[in-house]
């Protein structure tokens, strides 16, 4: 990696593109604890202005579907 890249990385402002604000800004990433939303599709703020509006709905579509498939095979372990 390049020099400071994963430091860079880390840095970055990341934002939940699953939960847009009516203004069109981003809530930043994470949850409270004890939160009953779903889990954040989290993407850099740079990143997220570069999608399109399908992209992120594709992409938040995606992390829904492995949450669910996710789950359903943690029931199935307890069974």
């Amino acid at each position: 990696m390049a020099q400071g890249g994963l430091r860079k990385w880390v840095a970055e402002k990341w934002v939940d593109i699953g939960a847009p604000k009516k203004d069109g800004k981003y809530q930043p990433c994470g949850r409270s604890k004890g939160s009953k939303r779903a889990y954040p599709k989290c993407v850099p703020l740079a990143k997220a202005r570069s999608m399109s509006s399908s992209q992120k709905a594709s992409a938040v579509k995606r992390k829904r579907a492995a949450e669910i498939k996710d789950l359903n095979q943690q029931m199935l372990k307890l069974l």
